[in-house]
């Protein structure tokens, strides 16, 4: 069994703790049980699968700027799909197939499931995925689905409608498919015993192939990769699942939540208060998390979220968090937090002055053995102050030692690379006219020679 985990979004609604690049998905907030420990959604569903015992080979699709976070959390082990640009779901879905059929070279009737990566689900959810393969290796249906028990009649889920005149060992037909209905026709369908549609998929390999090779067809991987935009910008509900007629549907009853919004997050969270938080011990309802190095003080709050991080601090009645998204919209601002495959970086300071010279004042933490690309920048000096740890530069292809306490300068146009021998922590201070992350040539290199 192939699984394609699904890993995307812009992660707006949690902001300021996601962004583009920290989606919702890889926020370490999660408690993990018998242990103190934090674990974010991606993680949490990994661990799942592998608890699980389903035997299957496990591929990440994701967008090229969530790359260094999924290898940072899930290590390089798990195979990683990136789409050149977001185009929803059916997209995602097609190109990693095709990387399933022209590069791991699974044959066509490999049961494959995809699944979304962030559920905050119980053991039986990966139960019935489990029971979605068996479906398929049956030739039950084409398309097999998870159905949700609905706990609401909500309008942001689509409705599946089982056939329970004929159960087929823990599973239905599917008698019709309704994408997103009004909250009237949602209760309606709840009456009829309709299920949520889960968003997990289950089919065999050459089945999805077909569909992807009817918007987009050619020899290799790296061609279709090449035309992406040729798929239709659409999701996999509307292209794919209303237009099947052979459809089954495998029913989970159990603990099933959209981490998403604010108030989902911090009913599930173990604590109430993260990070170097002060309160005066008498806050009614309210969750508040620092990601700052410096203290929040928190005194009578009540029906509050309180949040802080690198990218702006967030203080929302818990009722009128959803509406963050509307808000965070309009920041533009870059990132200011990030996970790298070889670590993370935050922002600690911007400035621009008059003249348009700029500043970007940078702490980056490298893990032992890792290594920054070889590179240079055409419109920015830097300047590395060493303040933990030991590895090693190269400028212009010397190699020298580095350490706590030393401080070396890059002029722009200077090929530069960096490893650590332990875990290595600087201070980089980027200046010129335009500091921006596409400012970048990446050149080869062997660290071996």
């Amino acid at each position: 069994m192939q699984i394609i985990m699904l890993s995307g979004g812009s992660g707006s609604r949690l902001w300021p703790l996601s962004n583009d690049a920290r989606s919702k998905q890889f926020l370490k907030l999660l408690p993990v049980s018998g242990s103190e420990e934090r674990e974010s959604m991606v993680q949490r569903v990994v661990r799942q699968i592998r608890e699980s015992g389903i035997c299957a080979d496990l591929t990440v699709a994701t967008s090229l700027i969530q790359r260094d976070a999924i290898e940072s959390q899930l290590g390089k082990d798990i195979a990683v799909v990136t789409e050149p640009e977001r185009r929803r779901t059916l997209p995602a879905i097609c190109l990693a197939t095709e990387y399933l059929s022209k590069v791991k070279g699974c044959p066509d009737d490999e049961v494959t499931v995809v699944l979304p990566c962030d559920p905050y689900t119980g053991p039986g959810y990966f139960e019935a995925i489990a029971r979605m393969g068996e479906c398929v290796e049956r030739d039950m249906a084409r398309l097999v689905l998870m159905g949700i028990l609905p706990t609401y009649p909500s309008a942001k889920y689509g409705y599946v409608q089982p056939d329970y005149a004929a159960p087929r060992e823990g599973a239905y037909m599917v008698s019709r498919f309704v994408e997103k209905p009004d909250v009237a026709s949602a209760e309606r369908l709840i009456a009829s015993r309709a299920l949520w549609n889960g968003g997990v998929f289950a089919f065999r390999l050459g089945y999805l192939l077909e569909i992807s090779r009817l918007y987009v067809d050619y020899p290799t991987f790296d061609g279709i990769r090449e035309h992406y935009d040729e798929y239709p910008a659409n999701s996999f509900d509307y292209e794919v699942v209303e237009r099947e007629t052979s459809m089954a549907v495998v029913p989970y009853d159990g603990d099933w939540r959209d981490l998403g919004t604010w108030l989902t997050l911090t009913d599930t969270l173990k604590h109430t208060t993260y990070g170097n938080v002060l309160t005066d011990g008498r806050q009614q309802n309210t969750h508040i998390i620092n990601e700052l190095d410096i203290p929040l003080m928190c005194i009578g709050t009540r029906d509050l979220i309180v949040a802080a991080s690198p990218d702006g601090i967030l203080v929302s009645e818990k009722g009128r968090s959803e509406d963050v998204k509307l808000f965070a919209g309009r920041l533009k601002d870059r990132p200011m937090f990030e996970e790298r495959r070889w670590g993370w970086y935050k922002v600690i300071d911007q400035v621009e002055f008059a003249d348009g010279f700029c500043a970007l004042t940078k702490q980056l933490t490298v893990n032992p053995g890792c290594a920054l690309s070889y590179q240079q920048h055409a419109c920015r000096d830097e300047v590395w102050t060493f303040i933990q740890g030991e590895g090693e530069v190269v400028l212009d292809g010397e190699r020298r030692p580095v350490r706590r306490g030393d401080t070396i300068f890059i002029p722009k146009g200077c090929r530069h690379a960096l490893r650590a021998d332990t875990m290595l922590t600087f201070i980089e201070v980027q200046s010129g006219s335009n500091l921006v992350e596409g400012d970048i040539t990446r050149y080869p290199y062997d660290w071996k020679l």
